[in-house]
């Protein structure tokens, strides 16, 4: 590491999150991880998920999971919310690449509506490694 990469040992955070140990040298890298990590938790404060506190509460309950940090639960909901609409995407993507499929058979119907298909919902969950199928008496 270069003496320009390398700062003497202080306290960087201002919330007193630092990972820093007496006499250790901390680089600029670290001191601006730190940084970024402090002005990130200062923003999930004034944040308000989509996904409700109440929700988030109930299935962490369920699971297990135990914590009084509100910035935590709203990361996790976030995260949920992210993961959420990846998949909505996926999915409004497959139904296109049907739809282009079908119009080479069918006729061209311009008032068609996008719905959200079981089919569709599989193939996108499949690339997150959930698998969905549908019990032998249902098929």
């Amino acid at each position: 590491m270069n003496p320009e990469q390398q700062v003497a040992p202080t306290d960087v955070s201002e919330q007193g999150t630092s990972t820093a140990q007496p006499g250790r040298m901390v680089s600029r890298s670290e001191i601006q991880t730190e940084k970024n990590l402090a002005e990130f938790l200062v923003q999930m404060d004034s944040y308000a998920p989509i996904i409700p506190e109440a929700l988030t509460d109930y299935y962490l309950a369920q699971a297990g999971f135990e914590c009084t940090d509100v910035r935590i639960k709203r990361l996790l909901a976030l995260a949920t919310q992210k993961f959420i609409s990846d998949v909505a995407t996926d999915a409004f993507q497959y139904n296109r690449i049907r739809q282009q499929a079908s119009k080479d058979k069918k006729f061209l119907n311009k008032d068609r509506k996008t719905v959200l298909n079981m089919d569709d919902l599989t193939a996108a969950l499949a690339e997150y490694g959930v698998n969905i199928k549908k019990p032998e008496y249902f098929s």
